[in-house]
């Protein structure tokens, strides 16, 4: 393909391609080659597919999309004409796929989605509980086009906001219409992106940076990855968008090096967009030139912060800056120009509004949080995986309607959000709407879109230590708050879990939560203690059950409760004994007991019963209990006042 010269001669082939590369009655398998299906043998499964339909002698067309959300149930595909959805694809399905259904069109009903084994199975991808209440617009190519393929991005109407744009919209024009729809930043702050560029535009001087944020560092987090993996060219078209509105002639995607398929997709992609005319000097033949590179991280959490970000990209250690000078202003962006900084997510959504209008936009979602928000649904539930949905739905719907409930019919505990950085919501929270402000407001927060839930086997202490482990051994060690703050933390909640708690150790975790917060110098730091105040604010008394009961309710941390044997479940079976390394049970003709002296609490016993006759009970009359029966230790929390 030679380069596009005109926008003219874009929009002819455009209307060629959209009526050339998908046409309608074909035999197309549109089949997820994501990172996570690609682990479950989906390559394998499109080999086999191809080779099974050329000795059938079928024509098929395979079309190797980005991440389609249902993770769990991978490899995934959509069958065309029919629509019918297959998951759990295996290579050994190939041959029945291609004489029931390519050849037959009736569907292979054991790959069929159900809700239940007595269920019926969903036919259509859109009848699927999973599907039905999401809005997909920064994922709405992923599943449709092969992200390496620019003529089947142009086709669903790639680049036709950028030769808009360039047509007929001047750049103050495309600012405003992205300050009008109010998009606010995708990777967990919420500021409104028209402001952000509104601010690096009116920064002095001619050169000036965009820049995508993909470090993506939550633990469970694939938001932004899947973004890359499955349609990079509408990233580029977002950031295309973002430069001509500021007049910027470069920029970078900033990517952590463990993504290496996004990688190899944006690098295909630019390549791409610069053959045809969409990057490099005079695109669409205008006046517009915007240069794009590719920078990859070493996987520093830290790097997700905007000027640790810049440090890296420069070539120096991640380490964060103090602010002002802000990355918008001179001095404060890359090299010391100007930089404009969105998140992956962010400039996706960016194309649409222009495309479709900032009123369009704001007719999705809540007033101050219009448009869709991208999760990645992970935990204690049945359906894990990628969710794009309207903001202002509620918690209850993305976990019972499209997560499907809690694993194994058990209680719903809490959900948190926000990834290390977030907090811990209880079922009091349930029907609150999702957006920025009412996550922030119940004490957690948006953050990059991870959702994790939790059922009633979860201990939240263990919990809140998983998460400070995390953000103690990501904190850059710069500022003597974060460094030594997180480590003290994290040696008091593993004190609090290995059951050696002792009187004031809640007050003083609080009180050192407090201070990491104000005086930490990144954004790392100063939400390190969330998850800890979080779950103090909603579930004090486990913490307090840990450190004055030696007990954990959810029976996770070691070395905490008492250990008994139910005689009166108790069938003899001697697994307990067996498993014990410490000789702590012992036997006697007619039953089994535990030494308490010589019982070091490990839950081996606790873990063999097959029955649950190996009970876990509170510690009493403690010294501490004793004080805290006795009203000599306070309930009410350090500084209560301020975090309730």
């Amino acid at each position: 393909m030679d380069k596009i010269k005109s926008i003219e001669e874009f929009e002819n082939l455009s209307l060629l391609l959209k009526e050339e590369v998908f046409k309608e009655g074909v035999s197309r398998i549109r089949m997820c080659v994501g990172t996570a299906c690609m682990a479950s043998g989906a390559d394998k499964v499109a080999q086999n597919i191809k080779s099974e339909a050329a000795l059938s002698g079928r024509d098929v067309e395979i079309v190797a999309t980005g991440c389609q959300g249902f993770c769990q149930q991978g490899p995934v595909m959509k069958v065309e004409p029919y629509g019918y959805y297959y998951q759990h694809v295996k290579a050994g399905d190939a041959r029945e796929i291609v004489t029931t259904t390519l050849s037959a069109g009736f569907p292979v009903r054991k790959l069929l989605h159900r809700d239940s084994i007595m269920s019926e199975p969903c036919e259509i991808m859109e009848t699927l509980p999973y599907y039905k209440k999401q809005l997909r617009i920064a994922l709405k190519n992923n599943g449709l086009i092969d992200p390496r393929n620019i003529r089947q991005y142009i086709a669903v109407g790639g680049y036709r906001a950028l030769a808009k744009a360039l047509k007929g919209m001047t750049p103050d024009e495309v600012l405003d219409e992205v300050d009008k729809a109010n998009l606010r930043g995708r990777g967990g702050a919420g500021f409104p992106a028209g402001k952000k560029w509104r601010h690096s535009k009116n920064a002095p001087g001619d050169v000036k940076f965009v820049i995508a944020n993909g470090d993506e560092g939550d633990p469970g987090a694939f938001m932004d990855r899947s973004i890359m993996e499955g349609d990079p060219h509408g990233l580029l078209e977002g950031m295309l968008l973002n430069a001509y509105a500021l007049g910027a002639r470069y920029g970078f995607i900033y990517v952590r090096h463990e993504y290496p398929l996004a990688v190899e997709n944006l690098r295909i992609a630019i390549k791409q967009a610069n053959q045809f005319g969409f990057l490099g000097d005079n695109i669409l033949g205008t006046n517009f030139s915007f240069h794009l590179d590719i920078r990859e991280g070493a996987g520093a959490f830290v790097c997700g912060e905007s000027t640790a970000l810049i440090a890296s990209i420069e070539g120096d250690r991640g380490f964060p800056r103090p602010r002002p000078p802000r990355l918008s202003e001179k001095g404060g962006g890359a090299w010391g120009y100007p930089s404009n900084l969105n998140n992956i997510e962010t400039f996706a959504n960016v194309p649409h509004i222009i495309e479709k209008g900032a009123d369009w936009f704001k007719s999705i979602g809540t007033k101050n949080s219009p448009g869709t928000k991208v999760f990645a649904l992970t935990g204690k539930v049945n359906n894990t995986g990628l969710v794009e949905v309207p903001m202002g739905i509620t918690l209850r719907e993305i976990i019972f309607e499209i997560g499907g409930g809690i694993l194994d019919g058990k209680k719903f505990k809490a959900v948190q959000t926000g990834g290390p950085s977030g907090g811990c919501l209880t079922e009091e929270f349930l029907d609150l709407p999702v957006d920025f402000d009412s996550l922030t407001k119940a004490g957690s927060m948006m953050g990059s879109g991870g959702m994790v839930v939790m059922d009633e086997d979860t201990c939240v202490v263990d919990v809140a230590k998983f998460f400070l482990s995390f953000t103690k051994e990501e904190s850059c060690g710069k500022c003597p708050p974060c460094r030594l703050g997180t480590y003290q933390m994290y040696g008091l909640l593993e004190k609090i879990t290995s059951g050696k708690g002792q009187h004031g150790d809640i007050e003083r975790l609080e009180k050192i939560c407090h201070m990491v917060h104000d005086a930490s110098l990144c954004g790392l730091g100063q939400s390190a203690p969330n998850p800890i105040l979080s779950t103090l604010r909603y579930f004090r008394q486990e913490y307090e059950e840990h450190v004055y009961e030696g007990y954990c309710r959810a029976k996770v941390c070691g070395g905490m409760g008492v250990f008994t044997i139910d005689n009166a479940e108790c069938f003899l079976c001697g697994l307990c004994k067996q498993a014990c390394a410490f000789g702590a049970v012992k036997e006697t003709r007619r039953s089994f007991f535990i030494d308490q002296d010589t019982c070091t609490k490990c839950k081996a016993c606790y873990m063999a019963c097959p029955i649950g006759a190996v009970k876990v009970g509170k510690v009493k009359n403690t010294d501490a209990g004793k004080q805290r029966d006795a009203g000599v230790i306070s309930r009410e929390p350090v500084g209560a006042n301020r975090s309730r």
